[in-house]
């Protein structure tokens, strides 16, 4: 569905990697009039450039309610949403503060903005949990089988509640929530990204999770389709087809480091000591049970098609061929975190009173 594009679109969260593209992508359509990025963080060096055709307005979601409304905002693209905890700024209660309250103090804005007629939110695939009871492939009208244990997926159906509520206070806004898969390409860096690009990769021993994810150039054309285009309504984002998490670890050319998922916290460890720091359950639980989602309602409703999981994949690949060298002090990490593991194990089976172990003792 096609109709004009709006002449005023802000876009939260633009010191970000995907915030700064999608608001410099925005920018340099001729639809469209002006753009406008609302972040309290300046962004990096490396993403400045890119921001040259946008207003920059250094302020948090508190001072978007004013902010959004003086501007005439006729789109609100909001993309101020982190998956993982950063410790720089304030750690997992920094991340339920940008993420659920932020949330909730944009859609306050974008209730009392008068020119508004889009809302664009960032969601994401793990709004349907991880667990042993999920169906083989989620829809958009799937509920999650078991209440998510990891922050971002519990934070995701906090924000989803929110929009819920926005539409019935103004339903004749189009608001789109997009469900994106984890997103991947050659220059991405997230916590995935950063896990696939180490020399030695845990997984969980006996577990192989079918994995989707989507390229960020298409996430990006999503992204602007929505904005550009009227899509009201709930999609998932991701390419078609699977990769199982040993394949995945096969083509990167790494080395799989198997843990049991009673030491799965051991795993958090290992990926720390080599360089990946934010590993956490939302990322454990996707690798031990995985997620697969229809997106047959986003080609039939968008027009488009994502390149495939494979494909996106393969170009993370390339790009990152020649890997991390594996150091002997890297080893000796990968080594020690694994033999900790083993020991927490034993330690667990020899503490419990029904365990064998202990009446042989």
């Amino acid at each position: 569905m096609v109709t004009s594009s709006p002449s005023v679109v802000v876009v939260t969260g633009v010191s970000r990697y995907l915030g700064a593209r999608v608001a410099a992508r925005l920018a340099a359509d001729p639809r469209i009039d002006r753009v406008v990025g609302l972040d309290p963080h300046d962004p990096p060096a490396r993403l400045l450039g890119l921001l040259d055709g946008v207003e920059r307005i250094r302020a948090d979601a508190r001072a978007a309610t004013e902010a959004i409304a003086d501007l005439g905002a006729e789109a609100l693209v909001h993309l101020a949403v982190t998956s993982v905890p950063d410790a720089e700024h304030g750690g997992r209660s920094g991340m339920k503060e940008q993420n659920v309250i932020g949330t909730m103090q944009v859609l306050a804005a974008a209730q009392g903005a008068p020119k508004l007629r889009k809302l664009v939110v960032r969601s994401s695939t793990a709004a349907y949990g991880a667990s042993f009871r999920d169906p083989a492939v989620f829809t958009e009208d799937t509920e999650p089988r078991a209440v998510p244990r990891g922050p971002f997926a519990r934070d995701i159906l906090d924000i989803e509640g929110y929009v819920r509520g926005f539409r019935r206070r103004r339903p004749e806004v189009a608001a789109t929530v997009l469900r994106f898969a984890p997103m991947i390409s050659s220059s991405a860096e997230t916590s995935l990204t950063r896990y696939f690009a180490q020399p030695v990769v845990p997984t969980v021993l006996g577990r192989d999770a079918r994995l989707q994810f989507v390229h960020v150039d298409d996430a990006l054309e999503v992204l602007h389709r929505s904005v550009t285009e009227n899509h009201p309504g709930t999609f998932n984002v991701a390419g078609s087809g699977v990769l199982m998490l040993s394949q995945a670890v096969r083509r990167a050319g790494r080395v799989a480091v198997p843990l049991p998922e009673s030491g799965l916290s051991t795993a958090a460890s290992l990926a720390r000591y080599l360089g990946v720091e934010q590993i956490g359950l939302d990322q454990i639980d996707l690798f031990v049970h995985g997620r697969v989602v229809d997106t047959s309602r986003l080609i039939r409703e968008f027009g488009f098609t994502p390149r495939s999981t494979a494909t996106a994949f393969e170009e993370f690949i390339q790009a990152h061929a020649a890997g991390s060298s594996l150091t002997a002090d890297r080893l000796a990490a990968a080594e020690h975190a694994i033999l900790d593991g083993i020991r927490r194990v034993r330690a667990a089976a020899e503490g419990d009173p029904a365990h064998p172990a202990k009446s042989r003792a």
